[in-house]
């Protein structure tokens, strides 16, 4: 079990930071500061760092807040980078209970004789089901594909079906293997914004449709899975079950959904994936995406435009998309 946490320090994040001329640095976060955390706490040279001695790590940040003499900076004279590079990368799908019954409804074979209020029921009652007696379905992706929450999203030119999913993503903090649920929050040390973008097309194997899917190309490209703007502890972090989750594209909402819409809740998450995965500080586990994919609209990203995200209290990231010949 984690060790008690002093009383709430004011709300503050992590984050990685860069200037023009400085490389670098892990940063604490409060309103529009930052504070360099390189040499202000032990293993403060990079939030993965950091993560690796995350009990300490909260100590230690708690008390620097409370000093009434840290040389903020300005975020706005600041590039804002991924706030770490993630270890590895557990990705769940099927997670939001709306989202499947409406792909379900939406996708109906031609000859299928059920209307779409029956098939929605249908569809509802197997997620009930799959609630009540089924298991995550998990897979793996790679840190390769992060960029910044800020950075241009790069449109591979090998396809014209690119989405969206924007996504809570618990961080772990502490090591994880075969924890039970009950447990599992414990090895969480904060939650950040993950944006796993998917190709389409690619998702199932034409030449070997009995495989299954194929996520490494899917999901993995350059840019693919923007993270941040920040790392928020956990326990400043609000309910992992009630935060909201919404993605605008150019200015338009697409999804707008609470996590208490997940069929598995962060806690089965990182229990399931620990049962297989030694799970390590710095890995990610991204708990699925709600109902509004471009799928769903008939819309999928193209050129120019600009998709903002955000989930309650972990803050805003804007991406831009850009065709790859255009990078």
């Amino acid at each position: 079990m984690a060790r008690p946490l002093p009383p709430p320090s004011p709300r503050f994040a992590l984050g990685t930071f860069a200037t023009a001329d400085a490389p670098p640095f892990a940063g604490l976060v409060s309103d529009d500061r930052v504070v360099e955390l390189t040499g202000a706490v032990p293993g403060g040279g990079s939030v993965r760092q950091l993560l690796d001695t995350w009990d300490d790590t909260l100590a230690a940040l708690d008390a620097l807040t409370r000093r009434p003499d840290l040389p903020w900076l300005d975020l706005a004279d600041l590039r804002v980078l991924p706030p770490f590079v993630p270890g590895q990368v557990i990705q769940s799908g099927a997670n939001y209970r709306t989202h499947v019954i409406d792909l379900v409804a939406a996708h109906r074979e031609a000859d299928d004789p059920r209307g779409e209020d029956e098939a929605r029921a249908d569809a509802a009652a197997m997620m009930d089901r799959r609630a009540a007696e089924g298991e995550p379905y998990l897979f793996a992706g790679l840190p390769s594909a992060v960029c910044g929450p800020y950075d241009d999203v790069v449109l591979p030119g090998y396809s014209d079906s690119h989405d969206w999913e924007l996504e809570l993503a618990a961080v772990i903090g502490r090591p994880a293997f075969r924890v039970t649920p009950e447990d599992a929050l414990d090895h969480v040390a904060g939650y950040t914004i993950a944006n796993d973008i998917t190709t389409r097309d690619l998702v199932f194997r034409r030449d070997m449709p009995e495989i299954g899917t194929d996520w490494l190309r899917a999901k993995n490209a350059p840019t693919f899975l923007p993270l941040g703007p920040y790392l928020v502890p956990a326990a400043r972090a609000g309910d992992p079950a009630d935060l909201r989750v919404r993605l605008s594209l150019n200015g338009e909402a697409m999804q707008d959904e609470s996590t208490g819409d997940m069929v598995f809740g962060v806690a089965q998450l990182v229990s399931a994936a620990s049962r297989t995965v030694p799970l390590h500080p710095g890995d990610l586990v991204l708990t699925g995406s709600p109902a509004g994919n471009g799928m769903h609209w008939g819309r999928l990203l193209k050129d120019g435009d600009t998709m903002e995200g955000s989930i309650t209290g972990l803050g805003t990231q804007r991406n831009r998309c850009v065709a790859e010949g255009d990078r």
